[in-house]
């Protein structure tokens, strides 16, 4: 009996270690997500896709540490189109938001003075509450959601605002017009309005014409106390720093380098020194004046490079880096107004450059951007990517990251594989439209790309480019290739679905 007891003991506590060695371990966290979007940054104006004159080591740095796309688009040549597509995986022809549309019917939405003091003149046409964007998904698997920046998807008092689309945390501009000045009277804390040490100035304000453009204190009213993008960035690197213990989805959606040419004084004078005197910048009906046009573009752009690299710099710090995939990317292609050199900076390379090309226009210096994306002991290390991807992949994309299943009615395939190096599946083409700049369409299939532009004047004529030989798009072959003409054109027929908003119909494609 004595014998049987002490092994009755024996076999509960060999139970008892086995119990607590079948312990389930705690579950790796999931990463965080840093999703950081460029306003207006050009496919070569950054060094790691061939720029030469404006200095971009943070972002060069991420390249060498990731992978480098070298095909991947927006999903719309302007601003709020291109976030919208970003945020719900859904291509231009399915969209809500197919434009910029600034909801003019509510009063004087350009007057800056009166949506100072009236916040139902500001910002944009709202997204319905019932948008499944990516932040909701996100929150489905426990991320805390955070933007910075600017916004563009539904005005204040609006269900619109970020807060009730799936973000805990905003701060930055809710208005795209409001985003026309970088030293604003104020910006927006989740739903509260947060003033600034700033004067307010209209976006139109010029020099007056009395005023010696070659005198640098006539500039002064145009460089205040605070620097919106620099108070954006810390309150970034304060959301990081605040969530530090759970997984994080942070959409940094800067304003830079979308014009003003506006930027302090400091961060652009190696530039000035650099560039030495230039012609000034006397302003015009939309954007600020600036003594150093040159100046203060490459500056803009690399103070948005340092302010990566502090990003990374603070995650490095919270022993976050390992465990955080960073995609840099930007909204659209580049200006081409404002004071913006954009020949000299040779913003498009390797794409044609300048007005009808760039910003606004579906070729491919308009939605061909730089993508950059970054996961240690994931990605590949200094890899270089040809795979065909565009803005609404990255909702599925981020949605296998974080383990969770994307919706169904999204036009995007994840590139997930493609960051991991595993078999990966590719879009049998991607598609476009867009309401603006006259009305435009196009279709990516293989090498091709088929262009209508000029749609709203009754041209539904299809330009067909190969870019395997013709990147610039000077060549037309539509007439060699009708075969090809012909795809693209149902394609555009068949993913093309009547907007739900009436200033994005198009009429001449039977829009009622």
């Amino acid at each position: 009996m004595i014998k049987l007891k002490s092994l009755t003991i024996c076999l509960l506590v060999l139970a008892g270690v086995s119990c607590q060695q079948k312990t389930p371990q705690k579950q790796p966290k999931k990463p965080n997500i840093i999703y950081f979007l460029a306003d207006d940054l050009g496919y070569g104006e950054v060094g790691a896709y061939g720029q030469k004159i404006i200095k971009t080591p943070n972002i060069d740095a991420l390249a060498k540490e990731g992978m480098l796309f070298t095909q991947h688009y927006s999903g719309a040549p302007v601003c709020a189109p291109a976030r919208y597509i970003l945020m719900t995986g859904q291509h231009a022809g399915h969209a809500h938001i197919r434009g910029n549309d600034e909801w003019a019917e509510r009063g004087d939405v350009w007057n800056y003075k009166k949506a100072f003091t009236d916040p139902n003149l500001e910002g944009q046409r709202p997204i319905p509450e019932s948008t499944v964007t990516l932040a909701k998904k996100l929150k489905e698997a426990n991320y805390t959601t955070g933007v910075f920046g600017k916004w563009g998807l539904g005005a204040p008092n609006t269900e619109g605002v970020p807060t009730k689309q799936g973000f805990d945390v905003f701060y930055g501009y809710n208005c795209q017009r409001q985003a026309h000045n970088l030293y604003p009277s104020h910006l927006w804390e989740n739903e509260t309005k947060v003033y600034l040490d700033n004067e307010l100035i209209a976006p139109h304000t010029r020099l007056e014409e009395s005023a010696d453009p070659l005198d640098p204190a006539n500039y002064a009213p145009f460089e205040q106390k605070d620097y919106a993008p620099t108070l954006i960035h810390e309150k970034a690197l304060a959301f990081i720093e605040n969530n530090r213990e759970e997984p994080f989805f942070l959409y940094y959606a800067s304003p830079l380098p979308h014009l003003p040419l506006q930027l302090p004084s400091q961060l652009m004078a190696d530039y000035q020194e650099t560039f030495g005197a230039e012609e000034p910048y006397v302003g015009d009906k939309g954007y600020f004046p600036t003594p150093s046009p040159r100046a203060a573009y490459a500056g803009m752009i690399s103070y948005l490079d340092q302010q990566l690299g502090e990003l990374v710099a603070k995650l490095k710090e919270l022993g976050l880096y390992e465990n955080t995939l960073i995609i840099f990317s930007s909204d659209n292609g580049p200006t081409y107004t404002g004071g913006v050199d954009f020949d000299f900076f040779e913003s498009s390379k390797p794409f044609s450059n300048g007005a009808g090309k760039t910003k606004g226009s579906v070729n491919e210096g308009g939605i061909r951007v730089p993508m950059i994306a970054s996961w240690p002991g994931h990605i590949q290390k200094g890899s270089v990517s040809d795979h065909v991807s565009v803005f609404y992949d990255v909702f599925p994309t981020l949605c296998d990251v974080a383990g969770i299943d994307p919706p169904e009615n999204i036009d995007g395939i994840s590139f997930s594989s493609e960051l991991l190096g595993t078999e990966q599946s590719t879009h049998e083409f991607l598609y476009w439209e867009f309401p603006g700049y006259k009305g435009q369409q196009a279709v990516r299939m293989g090498k091709w790309k088929g262009i209508r532009k000029n749609i709203s004047k009754g041209n539904l004529k299809i330009e067909l480019y190969d870019l395997e030989n013709d990147l610039m798009e000077l060549n037309d072959v539509a007439e060699a290739h009708p075969d090809v003409v012909d795809k693209i054109s149902k394609i555009m027929e068949e993913e093309h679905v009547p907007a739900t908003i009436q200033r994005f119909k198009f009429s001449e494609l039977g829009d009622q």
